[in-house]
């Protein structure tokens, strides 16, 4: 039963995409501002997402613990050194409470090169976005916008989602 009032909810705010053919890629029908967004480097840093604005930026939560971010982490690395994206800026966002040894372990196993590894740490941005689950990759327009999720694992490799990304940059 939960699933399904979480399921019309998503509908209702939402529609699946089918320019791309990716079922769980939902577009927003209105953008979605988001105050203050800020989470942490490996260095504990805070990063401010305002600081980004111009840049397309893809908000990627994710887990050690998480199967199906392992699955599509690699995809996700290589989306970052697409060529045809240059704008495009990704955010690997830890929300598993794991330490920086564990997540660099991690990227290590997986050959991950592209990407750097950051925390939610307290997970006040998982929160305040409302995730339902992991993986989810919310994309923000140049103006600071969210305009879609990406609600489970994708291949990020899919030509027809970049082809829709690219569009978007």
């Amino acid at each position: 039963m939960r699933f399904l009032i979480i399921f019309i909810f998503l509908l209702s705010n939402s529609f699946a995409s089918e320019v791309t053919g990716l079922k769980n890629l939902i577009i927003d029908e209105k953008l979605k501002k988001h105050n203050e967004l800020t989470f942490f480097d490996a260095d504990n840093k805070q990063i401010n997402l305002k600081d980004y604005e111009g840049n397309l930026v893809l908000l990627n939560f994710w887990a050690t613990w998480c199967a199906p971010c392992k699955e599509e982490m690699p995809s996700l690395d290589r989306l970052q050194k697409n060529k045809n994206l240059d704008n495009l800026k990704i955010f690997p966002i830890n929300i598993g409470q794991d330490n920086f040894e564990k997540s660099l372990k991690f990227f290590k196993n997986l050959k991950i090169k592209n990407l750097k590894i950051f925390f939610d740490t307290p997970v006040t941005l998982a929160k305040k976005l409302q995730l339902r689950g992991i993986p989810t990759s919310i994309l923000i327009n140049k103006d600071g916008f969210e305009f879609a999720r990406i609600i489970g694992s994708i291949d990020f490799d899919d030509e027809n989602f970049i082809k829709w990304l690219s569009d978007h940059n």
